[in-house]
């Protein structure tokens, strides 16, 4: 494994151990209830984490079989991914989802551990590497997630 492959697959458990931590120290009454995260309670944002975290995989799959090009949203706004999945998950149990959220981060986790070293420098449709996609889609989204958390406070209300 290249050390830019280790060096991911790190800095997401990192980021999803400290996400975790902070969604398991909310009060369990709020956790369900829309206004956790903007519209979203747990279960929707678990779920969003979770898709877009496999998401990655998928986009690494593209590259590794030679269509980078294809590689992204199929033709799908994000605000529509996302509304999708939010209405998926609200129909789910939380522990439903946090296993299929596990289940995406495993799964970017061995893709990662078998990864070609020079396949992270390879430019996606948007201009960035794919290191920089696998980022915005792993570490850096469950860091942004986890941003909105503690500002909105762990004791408040729902809003």
């Amino acid at each position: 494994m290249s050390s830019g492959a280790h060096d991911l697959i790190g800095d997401l458990a990192a980021a999803r151990d400290e996400f975790f931590s902070t969604l398991d120290a909310i009060d369990p009454r709020h956790l369900n209830a829309a206004g956790l995260i903007g519209e979203w309670g747990a279960r929707e944002l678990v779920a969003h984490l979770g898709y877009w975290t496999g998401h990655a995989v998928e986009i690494i799959h593209a590259m590794e079989s030679g269509r980078g090009q294809e590689a992204g949203m199929n033709g799908s706004s994000v605000d529509e991914v996302n509304a999708t999945v939010a209405r998926v998950a609200r129909q789910t149990d939380l522990a439903r989802v946090r296993k299929r959220e596990a289940a995406s981060a495993q799964a970017l986790v061995e893709r990662l551990g078998a990864i070609h070293p020079a396949l992270l420098s390879e430019r996606l449709p948007d201009g960035a590497t794919l290191e920089e996609g696998i980022i915005e889609d792993g570490s850096a989204h469950y860091r942004e997630h986890l941003a909105e958390l503690r500002l909105r406070g762990m004791t408040d209300e729902p809003h």
